[in-house]
């Protein structure tokens, strides 16, 4: 799955939105968002957006600030009265959708049961780990933990068989850390090693929150680094992960067994209640190794430590005041910045929507999102697929048999817009008013069950990854298709009444991207049908990887902080599909003004300037250099300002539309080009 911004957008308009002009009825370009004393070929995102991040300062409650930020806040504002309203309605029909997201707000919003609970909820996962008598307890006391959703030592889960896209197969993949990558352990910087302290005080303060002495607590928080540290070491790398071809490991029962002889599959898969699994894909044959060796060297108390502390770490955010604090105070305070805490109601929002986000994006749908809204958006994206079509046969650097697969892979792309054709069914999930952590556990052992009994079944198309509301975009490699939920299909990206040009340059460069995000660096490796299959001839393959390796040693050199670069591999493709993005939804409305020509909107600016200035819009981010840097050791996306002038520094047509000539800044020497 690929996500616009890392880990992730009509006709209900903003109030106070980004780059949309009061005097143009709100359908326009805001000149104010311009900063006038920058050149647009000096720095085109500082240019176009410059003006409004000067005057629109982050919330206290956000790490950053931008399209998403400002479209996920609305659409909160808006299913604030939905929900209240579900959670007031005594007499809802028992069962119903509305009925279950009713309560589960209503237990999440009642804070004076919560905190009377304390850690309650939590209290018989914990005795199940206390209860350990030996290793050999460690894959039901694992089993226990995933079905809370809560990664410990590994995770588990469905996917696509990468070989045979039609059948759903388990799959085993590297997890169990509390800090967000392997390299937060391995770094030997100053800062490094103060956060790595201050992630020890952290769980430490969660064990005393449990009940441990503070002695006791920091003993176990050691014993916690040291077993996390373990796992890092044999951990893969955010850019080895990005290789899908050294993931494939088909293994059976047997197989497993001797991969790690001191971790029992069968009693994993008796745990999770699928006995019946013979044959699951291992995908980093290394990590489990090492995990294997661990859990032979160390002592059980140590594995008891730090599944206490996996418990206690995935839950604490759904607990008493104490423990939600506490987990603020280090997940979001300290890695991402941000200094406050959302509000309560916006927080019992936001997992409401994670747990029930069918029926949530169902209503929001039914209240928000208008049939007309959909069908052109359909419109946009035939536009621009008939765009990227033409441009195939064009490329110098393609041969007849590649060019005849790639335009077979787009032939086969399906488009979802907007809402599923078929909404999820609730009716085995059990919701009341509390307590409100055991709404979330039993919405998380519900979504695991789901989850897992897709292993052996017919792969269900009509089903979408994320609920309707959410602000994002998505290709789905193995599926081969992309889906635009109704939650991005608003200004800045979409306006069904604005100017084509900043619809173009704003959703268009969003379908853009996520159609080429399936000739970027993984999606080459998948073929028509979303199978893991070379469809490159050998000479073609080298040049796309040369190419690719261009943009990514060009974002390489682009600072985040002293010290602190852009890993350019770990953002090739995001950036890569940025790059071809922008170039089709160009190259479709240049086809769209053959048809439909340009009207003078009244701002200043050249239709193709329009267009620059309707994506750039998009990226206007004011973002925490806490969040940056975190951002830039884990996100495949790069930063929302290189996200900007990377991929317009290497457009022709972005040089002369704004008149740019050798020597200024935004102008390359070693241009970067793909399709």
């Amino acid at each position: 799955m690929q996500l616009l911004m890392g880990a992730i957008v009509a006709a209900a308009f903003l109030t106070g939105r980004l780059a949309l002009a009061q005097q143009q009825g709100g359908h326009g370009f805001d000149l104010a968002n311009l900063d006038k004393s920058c050149k647009p070929c000096d720095d085109f995102n500082r240019f176009a957006s410059g003006g409004w991040i000067k005057t629109h300062p982050i919330p206290p409650e956000y790490p950053v600030w931008g399209s998403f930020a400002t479209l996920t806040d609305e659409k909160q504002k808006k299913m604030k009265a939905v929900l209240e309203a579900a959670a007031e309605n005594k007499n809802a029909t028992a069962g119903s959708n509305e009925q279950k997201i009713g309560e589960f707000y209503a237990s999440c919003m009642d804070t004076a049961t919560i905190d009377a609970q304390g850690a309650k909820p939590l209290q018989s996962a914990l005795n199940d780990i206390a209860g350990m008598k030996s290793r050999e307890d460690l894959p039901v006391a694992v089993a226990r933990l995933h079905s809370l959703r809560s990664w410990s030592m590994f995770q588990f889960d469905s996917t696509l068989d990468l070989k045979d896209s039609s059948r759903q197969i388990g799959e085993a993949d590297q997890e169990g850390l509390g800090l967000p990558d392997r390299d937060y352990y391995l770094r030997d910087d100053a800062d490094s090693k103060a956060l790595r302290e201050k992630y020890v005080t952290h769980v430490a303060k969660m064990f005393e929150l449990l009940g441990d002495s503070v002695e006791q607590a920091g003993h176990q928080a050691k014993m916690v680094m040291e077993v996390e540290t373990a796992l890092a070491k044999v951990s893969w790398t955010n850019v080895q992960l990005r290789d899908p071809e050294t993931q494939y490991h088909m293994m059976s029962r047997a197989a497993l067994g001797e991969l790690t002889p001191h971790f029992s599959w069968s009693a994993y898969f008796q745990a999770v209640h699928h006995p019946e699994l013979q044959e699951v894909n291992v995908a980093q044959l290394e990590f489990f190794k090492g995990l294997d060796a661990e859990i032979a060297a160390r002592p059980l108390d140590d594995w008891k430590a730090y599944l206490r502390w996996q418990a206690v770490n995935r839950m604490a955010r759904f607990l008493s005041k104490a423990f939600e604090e506490e987990d603020f105070e280090f997940n979001d305070k300290t890695l991402r910045g941000t200094p406050e805490m959302s509000p309560r109601w916006k927080r019992c929002e936001r997992v409401t929507e994670w747990a029930l986000g069918d029926a949530v994006g169902q209503l929001y749908v039914e209240k928000f999102f208008p049939a007309t809204a959909k069908s052109q958006m359909e419109d946009l994206v035939k536009d621009l697929a008939a765009a990227l079509r033409a441009d195939i046969p064009t490329l110098a650097w393609m041969d007849a048999e590649t060019k005849k697969a790639a335009v077979a892979k787009l032939d086969a792309f399906e488009v979802k817009v907007g809402y599923p054709s078929k909404w999820k069914d609730y009716s085995g999930l059990a919701v009341n008013r509390g307590p409100y952590a055991l709404n979330v556990m039993r919405s998380s052992e519900f979504e695991r069950e789901r989850s897992l009994n897709k292993v052996g079944k017919p792969v269900d198309r009509a089903e979408w990854p994320v609920p309707a509301t959410t602000v994002d975009a998505f290709n789905l490699g193995q599926m081969n298709e992309i889906v635009f939920p109704a939650g991005i299909l608003q200004p800045p990206f979409f306006d069904p009444q604005r100017d084509d040009a900043y619809n173009y340059g704003g959703i268009g460069a969003v379908i853009g991207h996520e159609i080429t995000h399936s000739f970027d660096d993984e999606g080459a490796k998948l073929d028509a049908h979303g199978n893991l299959r070379n469809w490159w001839t050998p000479a073609d393959l080298k040049s796309f990887r040369e190419r690719g390796e261009c943009v990514a040693n060009q974002f390489s050199g682009y600072v985040v902080a002293e010290g602190v670069h852009e890993n350019g591999k770990l953002v090739e493709g995001e950036s890569i599909a940025d790059l071809g993005g922008l170039a089709i939804a160009y190259s479709a409305y240049l086809r769209l003004l053959q048809r439909k020509p340009a009207k003078d909107d009244g701002s200043g600016f050249t239709p193709a300037q329009r267009f620059f200035l309707g994506y750039a819009q998009v990226w206007a981010v004011n973002e925490r250099p806490e969040i940056e840097k975190l951002f830039a050791a884990t996100n495949p996306h790069a930063l929302p300002k290189f996200r900007v002038n990377g991929p317009l520094s290497n457009m022709a047509e972005f040089l002369k539309a704004f008149g740019c000539k050798r020597g200024d800044a935004m102008v390359r020497e070693n241009v970067c080009k793909i399709w």
